[in-house]
């Protein structure tokens, strides 16, 4: 890693300069007949080629449309936002209207996540309001469910397989601190609940079951008082207890959240979480390293990221945590029709701290053996992001595509891997190349047409 360039500038993490509009695409072996729509990634590209944490950059959409087993076209675009149109401005002094004391949510970078709700696309970021996108990436404006959002929308919203409900919640850093919300399949937000908790933590994910959400109030903590002087918001507190919180999903107000303390971690995305047939527990999987910026926002000592699982027992109040591999991972994923159900598979991308690590690897966790894992290895050299599982018609769970972007290092440019998920020691099905560089990024998703 260069000593002069942060991480999250450096390598493939780097911003690229220009938005473009590319075809025909080069494919390298064949792109699956069937596969037709958009793989869309979303991930912070500062204006200015600066930023001061990886959370910073200005958000930028690449996607690769695909149709009947042709490659129509890549494109990548801005997401044209308040900070977007002022580069190198303090977010704080955007956002902040002294006179009123509010905070303006359509201030965000929508740099972290690109969903599809009731036939809109979302560019999403934990700190303000989705942003409304076409499917070729022209920003329509910031988005509020026609007034019902009044807070910040994570960047990790679930849909329910069950009920085509959008679950989603807002942190704010002053009361109420978090409120979950519930959307119905045609867009419109039909609860809204109000969530106690003692402070502002950095809440990034959250989890649902086919009866619950579950929250994590995690020792990482908000301090209005370093983001006004224009330093990181956040800070390790080893003084706020580490916890998951369990809802009922249609609960009205005045339901009670039930509190299950866990070891403190830091838990940067679930995979999933189901209750068993008997209602007595709750399964937990995701990403968890013990500690994070305990020593400053530029700590990064706390630990890799390692998948992880947690069963709450709804009788007792006990939590059991087991470790499910020693391999570093991150950006864990489930096949969507296994969202918040019990589930056999879940995938993973290789987590490195390197800005060029030799590789990326693949798995796919098999939970039913214990956590045994197929991989996948990109050749040296060659790294990617997260995987996304993308289904066969009419299959079963592990039958689809795993679809990422990765980067070739030597070549400097970058291509769509299209990869067998119930084969993934095989060489991709398909390879989508673009003479241009994308960088790692954040989360993305396939939208089929």
């Amino acid at each position: 890693m260069s000593e002069t360039v942060p991480l999250h500038l450096a390598g493939n993490n780097a911003p690229v300069a220009d938005e473009v509009t590319l075809k025909p695409l080069k494919v390298v072996g064949e792109i699956p007949a069937e596969l037709s729509g958009q793989f869309f990634r979303n991930g912070p590209n500062p204006r200015t080629g600066w930023s001061p944490h990886s959370f910073a950059g200005d958000g930028m959409i690449h996607t690769i449309a695909l149709d009947g087993g042709r490659a129509r076209w890549y494109r990548n675009r801005y997401v044209r936002t308040p900070m977007y149109e002022h580069p190198g401005q303090s977010r704080f002094a955007l956002a902040f209207d002294q006179e009123t004391s509010r905070i303006d949510y359509r201030v965000t970078t929508a740099n972290t996540h690109l969903i599809a709700h009731a036939g809109r696309l979302f560019a999403l970021e934990e700190g303000g309001f989705p942003y409304e996108v076409t499917p070729d990436l022209a920003t329509i404006g910031a988005y509020t469910f026609d007034g019902a959002l009044r807070t910040p929308m994570t960047a990790h919203p679930k849909t329910c397989p069950i009920t085509g409900e959008l679950l989603f919640f807002g942190y704010q850093l002053r009361p109420p601190y978090l409120t979950c919300y519930r959307v119905s399949p045609a867009g419109e937000v039909v609860q809204t609940r109000v969530v106690d908790v003692p402070r502002a933590t950095m809440m990034h994910d959250f989890a649902i079951t086919r009866d619950h959400v579950i929250f994590m109030d995690l020792p990482v903590v908000f301090d209005s008082a370093q983001a006004a002087a224009g330093g990181p918001p956040w800070r390790w507190d080893d003084a706020h207890r580490a916890r998951f919180g369990v809802l009922a999903r249609t609960a009205g107000d005045n339901a009670p959240v039930r509190w299950f303390d866990v070891a403190p971690c830091y838990v940067w995305h679930t995979m999933n979480a189901f209750e068993d047939p008997r209602g007595d527990t709750i399964t937990v999987t995701g990403t968890r390293v013990p500690s994070l910026w305990r020593g400053g926002a530029d700590d990064l000592e706390g630990g890799l990221p390692l998948v992880y699982r947690w069963t709450l027992d709804l009788r007792s109040g006990a939590v059991a945590e087991e470790a499910l591999d020693d391999a570093p991972s991150e950006y864990p994923r489930v096949a969507d029709s296994k969202l918040g159900l019990p589930h056999r598979y879940g995938y993973t991308t290789s987590f490195s701290l390197d800005a060029e690590p030799e590789r990326s690897r693949i798995y796919a966790y098999d939970l039913t053996s214990g956590g045994e894992r197929a991989v996948h290895r990109l050749p040296p050299g060659h790294t990617c992001g997260e995987a996304v599982f993308v289904p066969r018609s009419g299959t079963g769970e592990n039958e689809g595509f795993l679809m990422t972007f990765a980067h070739d290092r030597g070549a400097g440019t970058s291509y769509l891997a299209i990869l067998d998920a119930a084969d993934l020691a095989a060489p991709p099905l398909a390879e989508v190349h673009v003479p241009v560089r994308i960088p790692t990024g954040f989360h993305g998703n396939w939208i089929p047409t």
